[in-house]
């Protein structure tokens, strides 16, 4: 059976799309055991047994000090954002290799749609904001603007987000990959 350039083209981005989506079988990555900083101790005064001379003024007692307190580390999370400010200062993020699954379906051409909408502009946008678009009403009923928290848990588990949604995808388990793709998606 032979298939025109057009259609076999046709065909393999659906296969591509179908094989893009259906994944799921990802581990997913539990975050790392919170680290403990140890108490800060206090140094106390050293106790002689030599009393004091009389006549003589005694020397003041040592105080206490404190050892230094630890410093503060910023958390996973906060060097992310950190260093997703320090790119959008410098400029448009470079596409990651984890925004493959998305490219499967959506194009980043501000009006072209492929089997899902554009993601230009999605950064702030309101959930089903492209024109011409054909979102499922749970979309477009959802209320949802595509921000940092509503686009973490949407590409976690979309269908879990959004009862009913046309996008069959299992989502991307790995919180990194998440965050490439949203840090992406902020500079288109």
């Amino acid at each position: 059976m032979t298939f025109a350039p057009k259609t076999a083209a046709a065909l393999a981005t659906v296969l591509f799309a179908l094989a893009a989506c259906g994944g799921g079988n990802e581990e997913q990555t539990t975050p790392a055991a919170t680290e403990t900083a140890p108490a800060a101790a206090e140094t106390a005064a050293p106790v002689t047994d030599e009393a004091p001379v009389p006549g003589e003024t005694p020397s003041p007692e040592p105080t206490p000090t404190e050892a230094p307190s630890p410093t503060p580390t910023a958390s996973p999370a906060a060097a992310r954002t950190t260093a997703a400010a320090t790119a959008a200062a410098s400029g448009p993020v470079a596409e990651p290799a984890s925004f493959a699954v998305c490219k499967a379906c959506h194009s980043v051409e501000p009006g072209k749609n492929g089997i899902g909408p554009t993601l230009a502009g999605v950064w702030n946008a309101r959930a089903g904001h492209v024109s011409g678009f054909d979102y499922s009403e749970a979309l477009l009923d959802s209320g949802l603007v595509w921000n940092q928290a509503n686009l973490d848990k949407y590409l976690l588990d979309p269908r879990g987000v959004v009862p009913g949604t046309k996008m069959a995808f299992a989502g991307v388990k790995d919180a990194a990959k998440r965050q490439e793709i949203i840090d992406y998606l902020k500079g288109l």
